[in-house]
């Protein structure tokens, strides 16, 4: 049952590798294969685009078997699942409020990998995981940039200088630095918070001499 299941999967029938790693674990749940079949369920899942169902094969499989050498995996491939590139790239439509967007998933799959790299930094997975978690910063922080600015439009200047903030203080390293500063530069300005707005734009104009915003555009919300 387990071979014909890996010649499935081999195949990238996953629909039908779900179905036989199901029945392996159903009939031999303390066989010599199970072990293997569940995480081999979890890829099975993820590459079937079912994430929930990866996540949760995953998570079963890293707690009955923690101490299996390949438990780095099951976190890797728990990452993979909650994984989307597309939240810091937002397309919306006219109107759209883009803070109705929940970006639980990209934080879920940061913590997987953060998992990962730091009870297994010499895992083969590892460096791939790395690369992710920057990733997922960055684009975490183009997502709040976006948040902010669409709260400058609208006129809630209060909003949009609590999240320019907030990229400041959880994502330091981000290239969506320079766009939150901008952001308090415009929103303090608008506030009448001259003090706080001329502390931000010197921050600004040391950082990034050529971004800095000039006076005369606080009060544009068309940018």
């Amino acid at each position: 049952m387990y071979q014909e299941a890996r010649q499935k999967l081999d195949k990238n029938d996953f629909e039908s590798a779900i179905k036989k790693l199901e029945s392996l674990q159903s009939r031999y749940p303390y066989g010599r294969y199970a072990q293997q079949a569940q995480l081999d369920l979890a890829y099975a899942y993820y590459r079937q685009d079912e994430p929930e169902s990866a996540i949760s094969a995953a998570d079963t499989f890293i707690k009955q078997y923690p101490n299996n050498p390949h438990v780095d995996y099951a976190y890797y491939v728990k990452g993979l699942a909650n994984f989307n590139p597309g939240i810091g790239n937002l397309s919306l439509t006219v109107g759209e409020d883009p803070s109705e967007r929940d970006p639980q998933s990209e934080h879920d799959s940061f913590d997987a990998f953060k998992d990962l790299v730091t009870r297994f930094p010499s895992s083969k997975y590892a460096p791939d995981a790395r690369l992710r978690m920057q990733y997922l910063l960055d684009s975490l922080a183009k997502y709040e940039i976006h948040v902010a600015k669409y709260y400058l439009r609208r006129g809630a200047d209060v909003a949009a200088v609590n999240r320019a903030k907030e990229v400041l203080t959880e994502y330091p390293d981000s290239p969506s630095v320079e766009d939150a500063l901008q952001v308090l530069v415009k929103g303090y300005g608008i506030l009448g918070l001259n003090k706080l707005r001329d502390d931000a734009q010197r921050v600004l104009s040391m950082n990034f001499p050529r971004a800095a915003v000039t006076p005369g555009k606080l009060n544009d919300r068309s940018r």
